[in-house]
């Protein structure tokens, strides 16, 4: 047990009624105020900003991870938590956690239900999580995402349920460790890539794109964001990672114009994997497609902005080789 700082970004948690919805204006310390904090345990707040989640933009998300790592200069500080609205967590916590080089854990939580509901789930799982950042045993865990009495590691957690409780999930995986009774009990170590430099501060922000294949879908939106600058294009396709062969031909094509493109699907467990030709996984790879395992689309394009960033030269080659280590995926023979 010891120092924990808890930099506060808004979300559901810090959320209050606005006369026709919800939405986030309070500040850390009353977010902190609502939750116990565990015997042993010291909390320092950073207010940072303090929006609804969708609202996010990799500025946003680029401040976020700044923040973390000066807060880590400090030897004092044990851990970190970060309260993230939950629309948009599983692509912040993925980010901090491709940068993420230091033992101490840093975990995101955040909420269903709005800061002064009656039932709230907030108070929970900012309890656990000020657990989890202060545990001796997740030290070297990575970045993690607390919710709902587990741990997830940030790499292939999603949000899996709009308004339950239980709302992140690996469904491709398992829970690092549960919080049971005051207590962190660990399942797993996840295994991580070795952590990405950060971002200079001056670097260029790149473009990239999602676009979903579906019955009758054709490369319109795919050749249209390649127009609209797109450094980077995230393919969601259908099973295991299969399209058509006119995708496959706007594939290439925007390849071979220097735009890097992740294959992912829209099924919610399993990996993408090279099956199916006719346009499938197959050919999508041999026209050059990153195949992102068990990634779904939100932590994909995460992958293709941060190797992106690593390379704001347009240095497409080194960018592809980055994307590669990051994914796990082998290079293309």
């Amino acid at each position: 047990m010891g120092q924990v700082v808890v930099i506060s970004t808004g979300g559901t948690i810090a959320s209050r009624w606005q006369g026709s919805g919800f939405a986030a204006d309070a500040r850390g310390g009353d977010v902190l105020a609502t939750a116990a904090v565990p015997d042993g345990v010291t909390v320092r707040v950073v207010d940072l900003m303090s929006v609804n989640s969708a609202r996010l933009t990799t500025r946003d998300q680029l401040a976020l991870l700044r923040t973390v790592h000066e807060v880590l200069a400090d030897p004092a500080v044990d851990g970190i938590v970060v309260t993230h609205g939950t629309d948009t967590l599983e692509e912040s916590a993925f980010l901090l956690d491709l940068h993420h080089h230091d033992p101490r854990p840093v975990v995101l939580t955040g909420a269903q239900r709005p800061l002064e509901a009656r039932d709230g789930d907030g108070p929970r799982n900012l309890h656990d999580a000020l657990l989890a950042a202060s545990s001796a045993a997740l030290r070297g865990h990575g970045v993690l995402v607390a919710f709902d009495g587990q741990v997830h590691a940030a790499r292939g957690t999603i949000k899996v349920q709009t308004l339950a409780a239980d709302a992140f999930a690996h469904p491709s995986g398992s829970p690092v460790a549960d919080v049971k009774d005051g207590h962190v009990l660990v399942r797993r170590l996840p295994e991580r890539p070795e952590p990405l430099p950060l971002p200079t501060a001056d670097a260029p922000l790149p473009r990239v794109d999602i676009v979903t294949h579906h019955c009758d879908a054709d490369p319109l939106l795919l050749n249209a964001a390649v127009q609209a600058g797109a450094r980077g294009i995230v393919l969601v396709a259908t099973g295991a990672g299969n399209a058509t062969p006119e995708v496959v031909a706007a594939v290439e094509a925007a390849v071979a114009r220097g735009v890097l493109v992740a294959l992912t699907t829209r099924v919610p467990a399993g990996p993408v994997a090279e099956i199916y030709t006719q346009g499938g996984a197959v050919d999508l790879a041999a026209a050059g497609a990153v195949l992102t395992g068990t990634l779904r689309a939100g932590q994909a394009r995460i992958a293709v902005l941060a190797a992106a960033l690593a390379h704001p030269t347009d240095d497409t080659d080194a960018a592809t080789r980055t994307l590669r280590r990051v994914l796990g995926t082998p290079a293309a023979s």
